[in-house]
């Protein structure tokens, strides 16, 4: 889609972009996803059994020993700091070192219980999935200063309804005081009128990111809209509509989890054009990641970390450490095999 260029542009003049087809109209009351169509948001209990999601997070906790960092000590809060850690893309995130590939990763996107999940929100098993980053958050770290709210939602005004569902799959426990998602229930609802009403649509563009202002916010608050953290299991999955208002907490000084969740979005496969698939089987085959979106805003980029100074990190990676099994499953999945 090409940016909008024009200056004078109206609501009426712009090309929106039609909600496709899911299953979440007719999911009846009672069901998680009557609660993701109300709220915006719902929690999948037990999606992934406790214990190979608490495998999942060893293996997680593996991979980041496996830059030489000796003196990483899970049990040491000492030692929780950016000189132990392999560089992280953004705050407590890693999204480098062809981490999205990982074989654990892959596994835990895999586990039925999640796609299964995703299959029921979109009315279809045949989907492609997310190249996302694995988040672990040590709590009360003494290197970094805490970092407040940054509330957005990862939707262009240009689409309406529901076109992006947005995962975490929970391998700790996410409590009211640990690390994790707080979100607007039923900001999705106002997401047409707060664009329509309160923003000029000549400022619209493609890229589906959009940063609230805290008068911005007053603005739902004032519908009765506030925010919630979201608690969750070992092994739950938290999805939310990417309309909904959102932000990632960090852990209050009461908590002692070291959050550890991998970010996983599915879409139906028909919805990826054939020039994003030929991109997304480029960016797998670079062993690179993408943005939460599965079927859009897919870019080949250069796969290199660097370090603060600039310089590529001497630890990169062009492979994952453990490559996955290449199955029929996960290349259908990965967008490289058609369904």
């Amino acid at each position: 889609m090409a940016p909008i260029a024009t200056a004078d542009i109206t609501t009426a003049s712009v090309k929106l972009l039609p909600e496709p087809e899911n299953a979440l109209a007719t999911a009846p009351k009672g069901d998680w996803r009557a609660e993701l169509r109300e709220n915006g948001y719902a929690v999948i209990k037990g999606a992934i059994p406790r214990e190979r999601a608490l495998a999942y997070q060893q293996k997680a906790r593996e991979w980041l020993k496996s830059f030489g960092n000796d003196e990483l000590d899970y049990n040491n809060p000492d030692t929780w700091v950016a000189k132990n850690l392999p560089v992280q893309s953004s705050i407590n995130t890693f999204s480098s070192y062809a981490i999205a590939h990982e074989k654990f990763m892959w596994d835990a996107r895999m586990e039925p219980g999640v796609v299964d999940a995703f299959a029921q929100i979109w009315g279809t098993d045949e989907l492609l999935v997310s190249f996302d980053s694995l988040n672990v958050t040590f709590p009360n770290r003494k290197d970094m200063p805490r970092k407040g709210a940054w509330e957005h939602v990862d939707q262009s005004p240009l689409r309406r309804g529901t076109h992006c569902i947005q995962g975490i799959i929970n391998l700790s426990t996410a409590g009211p005081e640990d690390g994790g998602l707080v979100v607007y229930p039923g900001s999705h609802k106002y997401h047409d009128e707060f664009f329509d009403t309160k923003t000029e649509a000549s400022t619209w563009g493609p890229k589906d990111l959009y940063w609230f202002h805290p008068e911005q916010l007053a603005w739902f608050e004032a519908k009765g809209v506030r925010p919630h953290k979201v608690c969750a299991d070992i092994g739950d999955v938290i999805v939310w509509d990417s309309r909904t208002i959102h932000y990632g907490a960090e852990p209050t000084e009461a908590s002692n989890t070291i959050r550890t969740v991998i970010y996983a979005a599915y879409s139906p496969a028909k919805l990826a054009s054939s020039e994003t698939l030929e991109k997304k089987a480029e960016v797998f085959k670079k062993y690179g990641g993408t943005t939460h979106w599965p079927h859009d805003n897919v870019v080949i980029r250069k796969y290199q970390t660097m370090l603060p100074d600039g310089t590529r990190d001497p630890r990169d990676r062009e492979q994952p450490l453990e490559l996955p099994e290449m199955t029929d499953r996960l290349l259908k999945l990965a967008g490289v095999k058609p369904y």
